[in-house]
């Protein structure tokens, strides 16, 4: 099964708890207003992936606690994604989703697809980015509408703990020299990044 990936980070400190693989999905129908990746919402940009190498390079890359699926929106391709989370899930990994969609109405949809990737994850972040609640307060997302469901006990001690998790970037350079950065921070904290590297 093939999976359509804008990014693939072996690990990643800021893409949710502990030291994780990042998988940022190409291929986004929500479209919010203010989306920091617009460019990952086209459905036929990004690699295509097999799931079953994809899942080999993670387990036999860097030491993880477990996997993230960002977007583009993971649930426009549930069906793979819940393939590999349950491939990681038996080797003891978590996994963690985020969706521009509510869990009500995932659970409500009868897409079994989408029913089979939330049986795979530990801590879904759900809700659409609204760029007028702008909040980075919490660790990990960018507006105040968005909620985190511990769907397992895996990260259920964190639920008291969230205030004190901070926001961070990460910055890598390549060997092209182009600059990649991931994670989560408000245009002005990136402005303030990029003038100070740059004088």
């Amino acid at each position: 099964m093939l999976l359509r990936v804008h990014q693939f980070i072996p690990a990643t400190r800021v893409e949710g708890p502990g030291i994780r693989a990042c998988i940022q999905v190409q291929g986004c129908p929500i479209h919010c207003p203010g989306c920091a990746v617009p460019f990952t919402w086209a459905a036929d940009g990004g690699i295509a992936m097999e799931v079953e190498k994809l899942a080999e390079q993670i387990l036999q890359g860097p030491e993880v606690e477990g996997v993230t699926f960002l977007g583009g929106e993971p649930f426009a391709q549930a069906r793979a994604l819940a393939q590999l989370g349950g491939i990681l899930k038996n080797s003891g990994l978590s996994v963690m989703t985020f969706t521009g969609y509510l869990i009500e109405n995932l659970r409500s949809s009868g897409n079994q697809d989408y029913l089979d990737l939330l049986a795979v994850t530990d801590l879904l972040i759900d809700g659409p980015f609204q760029k007028d609640k702008l909040d980075t307060s919490r660790p990990w997302v960018g507006s105040s509408n968005q909620r985190y469901h511990f769907l397992t006990d895996r990260y259920l001690h964190l639920q008291d703990q969230l205030a004190e998790i901070p926001n961070r970037l990460e910055v890598r350079l390549a060997p092209d020299g182009r600059v990649k950065v991931n994670g989560l921070a408000e245009v002005k904290d990136l402005e303030d990044l990029f003038g100070r590297l740059l004088s």
